[in-house]
């Protein structure tokens, strides 16, 4: 059973740790060292760059096309097979190549110097590194210093602890050495310090207790590696959408094969035939936009400060429906300031003098002070120096004769000081302990009420003149004049509430999940812009005592929780996703860790913990809450774009596919498209066009339309409609232009298979423009405003040209030169498609409007 070493005495403590306070012997530690191991957190494992590339292969479309392939290599056709194995190395390298860069730039913010650690060994002081500390190790701390290890305090000279990467709090704690109560919480436990906070204030001495997975933060990190990350919603629609064009196209080649053979067809001309279907009915280089349209997304986020580590992230984002932050250094700026004083400048004047902080470079402008001490106490010195009153001076006439540190037990500090030959004895600290002792109570608990109402720290100041003192200033800290208030507040990032807005506008839920207090919380949830009221905040301890079902039942309705550990962030998370939501998380403590892992999306700041940013899908590089906005609308462009490009691909497969079975089942002709030929056309000619849409600016109202559906299908109305559409139009098209040519004048079959490959290629440079947006006709848009689907439009006309008059592709594509007669029928197929397409849109979306 593990030790409750915040309730032991420190004798205790000592004795079961088989230790003294002058520190281990050498050989002991080298002894330990093989039972408990290196005091180090073991990181996730990078990826090996042969891993990263195998990764690639994990797709239901990839093996399909794989599938494929060896079946027209069986059947003799290596040029058919070559095409679709080409197909799937380059989008392996594209794939490669845009995660291996994001696994390099994620290398590059690890690296941080080893943390060394100041110990007494043999009775001596010894600077060492962290990972060489073991339990019953003496450890020495002093401001800056972060934490080496978990260790119960043996010493403490008003010291400080931040303890905000671990509990959340972003007040720092006040360290004492007494013996607590088994219960004590963990953000209350002051006579231990835990691995990874930092010191702030004054200095001690600790015996390590706990190293490695052991300690506080180890045992997170531990947890997190216990959680497995879920498919991200793109993913999980791209395996089912994989699927279904399996089992389609699969039934269709079985249903065709069976009915050529039913029909008396060539057994080897049948499954010939089945072979083209399946090839045309596959979009080949589907698998390779796809990657190239998210890692263009990710290129993009990077440029706005947000480090996409996986491709389909990039989709999530987009499909965010709630979002649960943290406050401290997520919406507020991580440092106090001071905000409101009342009455008069007296209190200011003695919280001042009280500070703990201390100026470097006192000769210097304000604005240019090197202030040393905590955040609190920082905030005083520089508020204070803005309204006149400087310490440096002060100290001059105000000098301090002794002084009694902050204590979490009556929750003040005193001050006694001599100035003009009179000693003063200045308080300050907790408001309603001090009111308690002052002679002037009246009307300054409203004050307070309505201060911390507003969600600000706030300190009371008093002062008391002294005749005559003793050692105890303790017992001389009554009946003194309660000199008014002084309030602090963590500042909100200057775009924190803007973001928060449009979020809102966006159909996005946010959630506050703090460790704060909850009139804190709700102050805060306020000023950001989320309209709740007291009944919307829940607390932890009252998370803990809901049941599974009463907590579903409660969810909706809650929009701030406080006081949260790490378990109920896990809690609230795994609640929401119960009901189908696709949710975010943002954090950059060890605490947030695990929830940015469960969560479906890990927003980490990118001053954060090591520990968040490995559990992330996206760190903010520079701390900005208004990047997470930034990268939602650029998930939902994303989006957008994918479908476009899907659409696109799945419409020609269509065409190809019924194409292929009307001639061959239905009325008995032969191919009247090669399946090299279709291969050229879904890979070649269609490529560049689809990875155009990645370049597809946002269309208006982007942001002012709800989410997409996490489980909702990848194709939406729109999509369809396109699909079957262009898949019908075109197909109707060139099978009555191949019975025209073919049937009616009886032309060479190879002319007229150039023909239709022809009409399936120049048809893409015309239909390509009809997918720039699935819910407007193309007169209501700006059909140039992306030159890349323009140069790709163009780039149809010269491959195909080149597939023509190329001999060694003539000879590999099977085609006949055209003159500009045949051209110039191309061309009207492909202007009458993109016209028909364009009517069929605009019935839908006046039937849509309508509705």
């Amino acid at each position: 059973m593990e030790n409750k070493w915040h309730s032991l005495e420190t004798e205790k403590v000592f004795e079961l740790l088989k230790a003294d306070i002058n520190g281990l012997e050498e050989e002991e530690v080298k002894r330990r060292r093989e039972i408990y191991g290196m005091n180090v957190i073991p990181k996730e494992k990078t990826l090996s760059k042969l891993k990263i590339f195998f990764n690639q292969f994990k797709s239901p479309l990839i093996y399909i096309l794989i599938i494929a392939g060896f079946v027209t290599l069986f059947l003799g056709k290596w040029t058919d097979s070559l095409v679709i194995f080409l197909a799937v190395l380059i989008n392996s390298v594209f794939g490669f190549w845009e995660e291996n860069k994001i696994s390099n730039v994620l290398e590059k913010l690890k690296h941080i110097l080893k943390t060394k650690a100041v110990v007494l060994r043999n009775g001596e002081k010894k600077e060492v590194f962290q990972e060489d500390l073991v339990p019953g190790d003496i450890i020495l701390l002093k401001p800056g210093d972060k934490v080496p290890a978990d260790a119960r305090l043996v010493e403490s000279d008003n010291l400080k602890i931040s303890e905000a990467v671990l509990t959340g709090e972003w007040i720092a704690s006040f360290k004492e050495t007494n013996t607590l109560s088994e219960n004590t919480h963990l953000a209350d436990r002051e006579n231990m310090a835990y691995m990874g906070c930092l010191v702030e204030h004054g200095k001690g001495k600790a015996i390590v207790v706990s190293s490695g997975l052991k300690t506080e933060v180890g045992k997170i990190a531990s947890l997190v590696k216990g959680i497995e990350k879920q498919k991200t919603p793109l993913e999980k629609k791209i395996a089912g959408f994989s699927k279904t064009i399996g089992i389609v196209i699969g039934s269709i080649c079985i249903l065709i094969f069976i009915g050529g053979v039913w029909r008396g067809i060539d057994l080897l001309e049948i499954f010939e035939s089945s072979v083209a279907i399946a090839v045309g009915g596959i979009p080949e280089a589907l698998p390779v936009v796809v990657t190239v349209i998210l890692a263009i997304g990710t290129e993009r986020i990077l440029r706005k400060k947000g480090l996409v580590k996986g491709l389909a992230s990039v989709e999530t984002l987009g499909s965010t429906q709630i979002i649960c932050f943290d406050k401290t250094r997520t919406l507020t700026q991580g440092k106090m300031e001071l905000t409101n004083i009342s009455d008069n400048n007296l209190a200011l004047k003695i919280a001042v003098l009280c500070s703990d902080a201390f100026v470097e470079n006192p000769k210097d402008s304000i604005d240019k002070w090197e202030v040393r001490g905590g955040s609190t106490d920082a905030a005083l010195l520089i508020g204070g120096a803005q309204k006149g009153i400087f310490r440096p001076e002060m100290d001059k006439e105000s000098i301090e004769i002794k002084k009694l540190p902050f204590d979490s037990e009556y929750k003040y500090q005193l001050s006694l000081r001599k100035e003009n030959n009179e000693i003063f004895l200045y308080f300050l600290g907790a408001p309603e302990k001090l009111l308690e002792r002052s002679l002037n109570k009246d009307g300054w608990e409203e004050e307070l009420e309505k201060m911390t109402e507003k969600g600000l720290r706030v300190l009371g100041a008093g002062y008391k003149k002294i005749e005559d003192y003793n050692e105890d200033l303790n017992s001389l800290a009554y009946d003194f004049t309660f000199a008014g208030l002084v309030a602090l507040k963590d500042p909100l990032r200057p775009d924190t509430k803007e973001s928060i807005e449009e979020c809102i506008r966006a159909g996005i839920r946010p959630i506050l999940v703090t460790g704060d207090h909850k009139l804190t919380a709700l102050a805060v949830a306020k000023e950001i812009g989320i309209k709740t009221k007291e009944a919307n905040v829940l607390n932890g301890i009252d998370i803990d005592r809901l049941s599974d079902e009463e907590f579903s039942e409660k969810l909706e309705n809650i929009d701030i929780y406080a006081r949260v550990e790490p378990r109920h962030k896990m809690r609230i998370i795994s609640a929401w996703q119960e009901k189908g939501k696709v949710v975010a998380m943002t954090g950059d403590g060890v605490n947030d860790a695990p929830a940015l892992r469960k969560a479906d999306i890990g927003l980490a700041l990118g001053s954060g913990t090591e520990v968040a940013k490995e559990s992330a899908d996206l760190v903010l590089l520079n701390d900005s809450f208004g990047i997470i906005v930034k990268t939602i609308e650029e998930g939902r462009v994303i989006l957008d774009n994918l479908r476009k490009s899907i659409s696109y691909a799945l419409a020609d497969s269509l065409t190809s596919v019924t194409l292929i079975g009307f001639s061959t089942i239905v009325f008995g002709w032969p191919l009247p498209i090669l399946p090299v030929q279709i291969l050229w056309n879904n890979f070649v000619e269609d490529t560049l066009p689809n990875i155009s849409y990645a370049f597809e600016p946002k269309e208006k109202g982007t942001m002012k339309r709800g989410p997409s559906l996490a489980k909702g299908p990848l194709m939406n109305k729109e999509m369809k409609t396109l699909i079957f559409a262009t898949g019908l139009i075109d197909e109707f098209i060139l099978l009555g232009l191949f019975w025209f040519f073919w049937k009616k004048l009886n032309l060479d079959l190879d002319y007229v298979r150039t023909m239709i490959f022809g009409g399936m290629c120049i048809d893409t440079a015309f239909v390509v423009f009809c997918y720039k947006s699935l819910k407007k006709n193309i007169w209501k848009i700006n059909l140039f405003s992306n030159k890349w689907l323009n140069i790709s439009s163009i780039m149809v006309f010269i491959t195909f040209a080149a597939a023509i008059y190329f001999s060694p592709l003539q000879k590999i594509l099977h085609t006949v030169p055209l003159g500009w007669g045949s051209w110039l029928i191309l061309l009207a197929i492909g202007i009458i498609s993109m016209f028909l397409i364009e009517v069929t849109k605009w019935y839908f979306i006046s039937r849509h409007e309508c509705e």
